[in-house]
Order: C-alpha cells, then sequence, then structure tokens
C-alpha cells in the first residue's frame, strides 16, 4: 500500500476545502476589522448603497404584486375568492378580455347551500359609460354582484344598499325584473355631479356590444368617504343585469366567485365547484400573480434592473477604491505564500459579504416601507393595502444583491490582480 501523507491525490479533496475554509475565516475577520475599524465609512456607504437599493426593489415589487392582485374592484371582505387559472379554460372570451369563470351564478347558489358558507357572489368587473341628465360620459369600472341581507364590501364599497337576490337572472332566463340600481363611490359621483335618487344613464365600451344609450339606473347610495374603493372611478350593480348589458349572460361569466363564511368549509365548497380553479383564502398571497399582469410583471423587471445596475455600480465602485487602498495588505499575502487565486478570492469574498449583509439590512427597510406606503395610503386614498410583503421577498433580495455582487466583482478582482508585491515593497 502507498503512503499518502504527503499531500496525494487522496487527500487532496480535504486539504482543499481546509484551504477554503481558512481563506472564507480569513476574509470574514478581516471583513469585521476593517467594518468596525479601519475603512468602516468605505464598508458602511457601501451596505448602505446596496440595503437602500434594495429596500427600494422590494417595496416597488410589493406594490407590483397589489397591482396585480386586483387594484380598486378587488377590495373585499370575503373568506376566500375563486379565480380562473393562467389556462383560461374556464372561458369563452379568453384572449380578449382575460380568462374568466363560466357557470358562476348557478355555482354560486350551490356554494351558498353548503355548510358553513354565510354567502356567495359572483363578481364581475366591466368597463362602461356613466352619464347624468346635466354632466358629461364618466369612464366607469361596474362591478356585479349578487347581494343578500348582510352588508358586504365588495370592489371597497358596501352592498348594503342593494335590493338582496338578483331577480333578473331568474334561474338562467335573464328576463326576471331589473332592479335598476347603482351604489356609486365618492369619486364617481364627484365626476358625475350626483348624488342618492338621481338617474344616470349606463352604456357599455369596448366591444360595441351595446350602440347608442343604454338603460338609466337609479343612485341608491354614494359612499361616505373617498378613499372607499381606494379613490377609483368604481360603482355596484346587480350582477346578472351587468352580465345582460355586457354580453356575459351567454355562460355566466364573471371575472372571480366571493365566498363568505368559514373558512375552512368555504376553501371546501370553492374547491368542489371549480376543482382546476385557483382558490385564494383571505390574507394570503401568491408572487406568481407578478407573472399573470402584464403591468405589474413589467413594473417588478424595471425595478430588478434598475436595482441590479445601481446596486452593481456602487459595489464596483467602493469595492475597488477599498481594494486599491489595500493593495499592501495584498502584497503581504502574496508574500508569505498566498496564490493569485487565493488573493482573489478574498477579494470576492469580501465583495459577498458586503452585498449580502447590504441586501439583509435593504429587506428589513424594505419591509419598514411597504408598511409606512400602506399606512399614508390608508390615510389618505386607499381603504386597503396598495402594497403587499411576502417571505419570498427575503430570498429573492438576496439573490439581487448576490447577482450586483457578480457583476460587480470583475472591476475589484482585476484591480487585485494588478498588485505586485515588488511594486508594494518599492513604494
Amino acid at each position: 500500500m502507498s503512503d499518502r501523507r504527503d499531500g496525494g491525490p487522496a487527500d487532496g479533496g480535504p486539504r482543499r476545502r481546509s484551504r477554503w475554509t481558512g481563506i472564507v475565516g480569513l476574509t470574514a475577520a478581516r471583513w469585521w476589522q476593517r467594518a468596525t475599524r479601519t475603512t468602516m465609512g468605505r464598508i458602511a456607504s457601501t451596505i448602505a448603497a446596496v440595503a437602500l437599493t434594495i429596500a427600494l426593489l422590494v417595496v416597488v415589487t410589493g406594490i407590483a404584486m397589489a397591482l396585480a392582485d386586483g387594484g380598486a374592484t378587488s377590495e373585499d371582505d370575503a373568506a376566500v375568492r375563486i379565480t380562473p387559472e393562467d389556462s383560461g379554460t374556464l372561458s369563452s372570451v379568453d384572449g380578449v378580455e382575460g380568462p374568466r369563470l363560466g357557470a358562476t351564478n348557478g355555482r354560486a347558489a350551490s356554494i351558498r347551500s353548503q355548510d358553513g358558507v354565510e354567502h356567495a357572489s359572483p363578481a364581475l368587473v366591466e368597463t362602461a359609460r356613466l352619464e347624468s341628465a346635466d354632466g358629461e360620459p364618466r369612464t366607469v369600472r361596474l362591478v356585479g354582484v349578487v347581494p343578500d341581507d348582510e352588508p358586504r364590501t365588495v370592489a371597497g364599497l358596501s352592498t348594503g344598499e342593494l335590493d338582496p337576490g338578483d331577480r333578473h337572472y331568474a334561474n338562467g332566463s335573464y328576463d326576471g325584473p331589473r332592479e335598476g340600481e347603482i351604489v356609486l363611490s365618492r369619486t364617481t359621483a364627484d365626476r358625475l355631479d350626483v348624488g342618492a335618487g338621481d338617474e344616470v344613464t349606463v352604456s357599455m365600451r369596448g366591444l360595441e356590444r351595446t350602440s347608442g344609450a343604454g338603460p338609466s339606473v337609479t343612485v341608491a347610495a354614494v359612499a361616505d368617504e373617498r378613499a372607499a374603493a381606494g379613490g377609483a372611478p368604481v360603482a355596484l350593480v346587480h350582477l346578472s343585469e351587468l352580465q345582460s348589458l355586457s354580453g356575459a349572460d351567454d355562460g355566466e361569466l364573471a371575472d372571480r366567485i366571493l365566498i363568505w363564511g368559514d373558512s375552512t368549509a368555504a376553501q371546501s365548497a370553492a374547491t368542489d365547484a371549480y376543482p382546476t380553479a385557483a382558490v385564494e383564502v383571505a390574507g394570503s398571497t401568491d408572487p406568481s400573480v407578478l407573472f399573470e399582469d402584464g403591468l405589474a410583471f413589467a413594473t417588478s423587471v424595471i425595478a430588478l434592473l434598475v436595482g441590479v445596475t445601481i446596486c452593481a455600480s456602487f459595489v464596483a465602485t467602493t469595492m475597488g477604491m477599498t481594494v486599491d487602498e489595500d493593495r499592501r495588505t495584498l502584497a503581504v499575502l502574496e508574500s508569505v505564500g498566498f496564490p493569485t487565486a487565493s488573493r482573489l478570492a478574498v477579494v470576492a469574498v469580501s465583495t459577498g459579504i458586503t452585498t449580502v449583509v447590504g441586501s439583509i439590512v435593504g429587506t428589513g427597510l424594505g419591509l419598514a416601507g411597504i408598511v409606512a406606503v400602506n399606512a399614508v395610503a390608508g390615510a389618505t386614498v386607499a381603504p386597503g393595502a396598495v402594497a403587499h410583503f411576502h417571505p419570498l421577498f427575503v430570498p429573492y433580495a438576496i439573490a439581487v444583491a448576490l447577482l450586483s455582487g457578480l457583476v460587480a466583482v470583475p472591476y475589484p478582482l482585476a484591480v487585485a490582480a494588478r498588485t505586485s508585491v515588488l511594486e508594494e515593497v518599492g513604494r
């Protein structure tokens, strides 16, 4: 048997791991000493730059997620929401209005009959024009719902002023009597210059489903506060009347179904009614919604690109200056036997530590920023959250910081590679 104590192939792996462990330990110790003593200002400025960039990225991504989650028309107090998956197999108008749920009126009635469910209502969102007797037509987002005896919140507005039920549906014939009621947000009422008891004319926009003036409806109520519905021009009407007016009665289409009651019972009833749809429990946010909304996705991608660019620029500049000032230490490492690869590893690991620390601080600042944005918005224009935070933001922020470090590290490595022990001794 051969003796491998000479450091041959048999013990190359452990020796290599030991060497790299030592390099990382040495780098961490040097980084801590520089961060707390010798170059505290420069390290702190780099961490601050990374942290602020990451914080901005987290806040913008949180706002984009809230935007993708539906905006003002999705503000409700339901326990569970049913929404169509991206495949759009439940929609007969996919590609025109986005995927929608089908057979919603009948299935919502079935859900309402389940134990633990207080109420279930489809919600249909359509863009329309409202016109008062003396005013100009105004574009409004109409939300069709099926109200019950209890006041519910849909699109930030209360359903309590609408007559319970949906008589125009008439078991799917859509020939029942119309209620002709509408609940306006304060913003909508101000734009139309109308109040409770006034009449407005409804006409659809978009697919030219109607021509000329539409039916007249009576303003049943106006939201007390301008902040209701996030200050957006939104109004509530009965579901079947909006379906008939928009053409969504063909297939009983709706954008979502809202369920009130016990969360577990509501979730079970939702899954039974729509096995292939997405079932969302109140209080939960799915980051995948960012990929389903074009504007939100574009916003988050732009924030990512800007964040990586700014972060990498700061890290490259400050770490390059730090390495330039640290040439003498690198020369000492070369003189005691550290090869070029090991010296460059010291610089790379130091850059990585700086960016990771900055990303952790930035994630905390981003969370605080989201809380502040929601607080300011809630006190001024929005009744609900305008930005969401998700635990996945933490690894996302760290990954972005590390990517920025990878983009930035070639410059400090180039500075370190040009360091010569003979030149430094001469200096």
